[in-house]
């Protein structure tokens, strides 16, 4: 395993809730450094693994797979993975697993914009293909605009004095920095609890870059048809915005958590949830990997 790269979390839990069938088809929606992959391969007995991941660096990590003839790698955002399966002949699959969020490696490589511990560009991009970055997000979105993403995604509760900050700083200074960004954002933080603040409106913007909402939501609404009856689908999440999305979805069927019952008072819903509570890392995991802190695993089985 790449731990370099990323430490996958919840490892051995979210593996032994995917796998019903060793000769099934599985799903690894978020390759990273390919640990889950790693392991899904290891219970498999003539089964399939699919991996899907945007980020090039990923992409590397996989060349190490590819001899394996039970394994294919995609690049490509999960978003699309319902329409892959189906041309791939492979639809509906036994299982899919999605670690959410950022990898460790993309915080650690300065460069990538990702984390405001670091002097870099502001780019945030999972997709280094993509045109989109923080920087350009900052300088050209109108301030309403930013004043949502600050206060949705960031949850920051003086994002309006924030952004008209951002909004005169830019008329003369673009910020194209984090550094820049870290000096802009410091006067609106709270005493000692800076690392939080910054942490909150970094994590708006690289949702934003990476239309981390959208994708999920995509990824939530055809799970149905991604995974046949007594399938799994295993999630993994690090925040309460991505939390509540897939509570939501498992627990009614939609992303509102809308309960809809037919003429019998019957719920309808695709899924049902393994447990009512989600599993979180233990002490011993925490002591290994503290970014682990904030993951949820939830999994549920297709009806």
């Amino acid at each position: 395993m790449n731990t370099a790269y990323h430490i996958p979390v919840l490892l051995h839990d979210s593996v032994n809730a995917l796998i019903t069938d060793p000769a099934g088809v599985y799903v690894d929606a978020t390759f990273g450094g390919g640990g889950h992959s790693r392991e899904i391969l290891s219970r498999l007995n003539g089964g399939k693994l699919l991996a899907f991941d945007q980020d090039g660096d990923a992409e590397l990590n996989a060349a190490e797979f590819k001899l394996n003839p039970n394994f294919q790698f995609v690049r490509s955002n999960f978003a699309y993975i319902k329409n892959f399966l189906r041309l791939a002949e492979v639809l509906p699959a036994d299982g899919l697993l999605a670690d959410l969020g950022v990898s460790s490696h993309q915080f650690d490589v300065p460069n990538r914009g990702f984390s405001f511990r670091e002097d870099a560009p502001l780019d945030m991009r999972m997709n280094e293909k993509s045109d989109v970055t923080a920087a350009r997000i900052l300088n050209e979105a109108e301030e309403e605009e930013l004043i949502h993403i600050f206060k949705t995604y960031g949850e920051l509760q003086n994002a309006s004095r924030v952004v008209r900050a951002i909004g005169s700083t830019r008329k003369t200074n673009p910020i194209r920095t984090t550094k820049q960004f870290n000096a802009l954002l410091e006067p609106f933080a709270p005493r000692h609890k800076e690392f939080k603040y910054f942490a909150q409106a970094y994590q708006a913007l690289r949702i934003t870059v990476n239309k981390e909402m959208q994708v999920l939501e995509d990824l939530l609404k055809s799970c149905a048809e991604i995974v046949k009856p007594g399938g799994k689908i295993v999630f993994l999440t690090y925040h309460s915005l991505e939390d509540r999305l897939v509570k939501n979805y498992i627990k009614t069927g939609n992303l509102e958590g809308d309960l809809k019952q037919d003429i019998y008072g019957n719920v309808q819903k695709p899924f049902e949830a393994d447990s009512n509570k989600a599993a979180t890392p233990n002490e011993a995991e925490l002591e290994q990997n503290n970014r682990a802190r904030s993951a949820k695993l939830r999994t549920a089985t297709r009806i």
